[in-house]
């Protein structure tokens, strides 16, 4: 498994930063802390990602 950063994601995603904190706030994308890190796994950004083709198809 993979944990990534909110700047990793956001990079990845080509988002800013603000928008990660955005959608972890309102629950849209789940991540997990570790102490005081908060970081995003592969597994919950492929949720995210499903979770958006499958209402785009909608």
């Amino acid at each position: 498994m993979q944990a990534y950063t909110v700047e990793q994601v956001a990079e990845m995603l080509s988002i800013g930063r603000d928008k990660i904190y955005f959608l972890l706030r309102t629950g849209q994308l789940k991540s997990i802390k570790i102490g005081k890190l908060r970081r995003i796994t592969d597994r919950q950004l492929s949720d995210f990602v499903s979770y958006l083709e499958a209402t785009d198809e909608a």
